[in-house]
């Protein structure tokens, strides 16, 4: 199949039926040599993360809407501009590889039509950009562009680079095989380049992303890809020998195997997990890297249904929210989210933060994590439910990365470095 309609077909799955291209773009790329997998992959993320932006040129061009059955010509011309403004793709072998994909998809009415569209976009791609809306130009929708201009003035310019930004692959070392020192070295000797992560003490990020079958040691646990700012949980955590451990909303299980490595003799660490198919991601992961956990498959909301009433020691809690602060990573995300998302999921981190407390033991740790940047779901959220609990005290958090907020500290997604990541610390009274 030409790599272009294949391309087109994932980004249509995508806008139009709500796939993922985490799940959709490995089983297209299965039978395609790895060259070719490299590029489909490249196009699709790369269409997605400047969607708008493709977008608000691509209408410039077209005079009349498609019909919603030819929705995949429309994602055709956007794959297109993408590769003639954004790749080292030839122009000619762009745009002729481009038409042909509409006989792949069987519509050869529409070869010259595309044709059209991208051959207009060479003559005139820089007056068209110069008529896109501010938002267009940072290619975010207009509702999330004010949000992050509402809520991060100051930082906004630097947020929409870091979201349209390819992600960097970072590797937290388990230290029960190697320090970070050796694992460098090792990498070295595999012909791989490394740096020390600036914040995770266990963190390397790759100079350029690879295959993890080529890391040296993975299959035996010596290594997982993990973004520098979730390694922070672990440490922040702190969990202790003998302790009994609670990791809501643990799936895959990044950050239950980090505790774990950094404190094998816990007494008990339970990775709860909603969903069934992830909490088996959960096993994977502990199964390759050889640490042990008690999985339980249930929803944070209502411990009543799993909960033994034996207390924790220690909760992490990484709470579902709109991965504001991993858009780069996600860059589909920014069109399947609509604004009234973030209060109904503010409303769910309260009422989980609210039912997993009595959980807690007197004296004992809450940490509050999200992957968003957005306050509502972060210090919002914090402040609120310290309201209505007088026996919880929240204790500001000392990172030499982030900005310190009034409950908890923010950390905003930076081009080749940490995700965007946000965290509280709670204590419950011991009386």
């Amino acid at each position: 199949m030409n790599l272009r309609a294949t391309a087109a077909s994932l980004i249509t799955g995508v806008m139009q039926r709500g796939e993922s291209l985490a799940f959709t773009l490995p089983v297209a790329a299965e039978s395609l040599p790895p060259r070719d997998r490299a590029l489909l992959q490249e196009i699709c993320y790369g269409t997605m993360r400047w969607y708008d932006f493709l977008g608000g040129l691509v209408d410039q061009l077209i005079r009349r809407p498609l019909k919603p059955r030819d929705w995949d010509i429309y994602a055709l011309c956007m794959v297109g501009a993408y590769q003639l403004h954004f790749t080292r793709v030839p122009d000619h072998a762009a745009i002729k590889e481009t038409v042909d994909a509409c006989r792949t998809l069987k519509k050869h009415w529409a070869t010259k039509f595309v044709n059209g569209v991208l051959r207009q976009y060479q003559r005139l791609n820089k007056d068209l950009v110069a008529n896109l809306s501010p938002a267009q130009q940072a290619a975010h929708p207009d509702w999330l562009f004010e949000r992050i201009l509402q809520d991060w003035p100051a930082a906004a310019a630097d947020i929409f680079a870091a979201n349209n930004d390819k992600p960097p692959m970072v590797l937290r070392i388990n230290l029960r095989h190697h320090t970070r020192d050796e694992y460098l070295r090792l990498l070295q000797e595999a012909g791989i380049e490394g740096l020390a992560c600036q914040f995770a003490a266990d963190g390397i990020r790759l100079v350029s992303p690879c295959d993890v079958q080529l890391l040296p040691g993975f299959e035996a646990g010596w290594v997982s890809v993990q973004d520098e700012a979730p390694q922070l949980a672990a440490g922040l955590l702190d969990a202790q020998p003998g302790e009994r451990i609670l990791d809501a909303c643990a799936a895959p299980g990044g950050k239950t195997c980090h505790i774990i490595e950094r404190c094998p003799a816990l007494s008990e660490i339970v990775a709860l997990d909603l969903d069934a198919s992830r909490s088996e991601k959960v096993r994977d992961n502990l199964a390759r890297l050889q640490l042990e956990a008690h999985i339980v498959v249930g929803d944070a909301c209502q411990p009543e249904q799993w909960w033994d009433q034996q207390f924790f020691d220690r909760i992490l809690i990484d709470a579902p929210c709109t991965a504001s602060g991993v858009i780069r990573r996600h860059p589909e995300s920014k069109q399947k989210r609509q604004p009234e998302d973030i209060e109904s999921i503010a409303t769910t981190q309260l009422r989980m933060l609210s039912a997993l407390w009595p959980c807690l033991a007197p004296g004992g740790t809450l940490i509050y994590a999200t992957c968003s940047i957005f306050p509502r779901e972060n210090e919002q959220v914090i402040d609120a439910f310290l309201a209505d609990h007088t026996d919880a005290t929240h204790h500001p958090i000392a990172l030499d990365c982030g900005d310190s907020r009034p409950f908890g500290v923010q950390l905003l997604p930076i081009k080749n470095g940490h995700d965007g990541f946000y965290y509280a610390k709670l204590t419950k009274n011991a009386n």
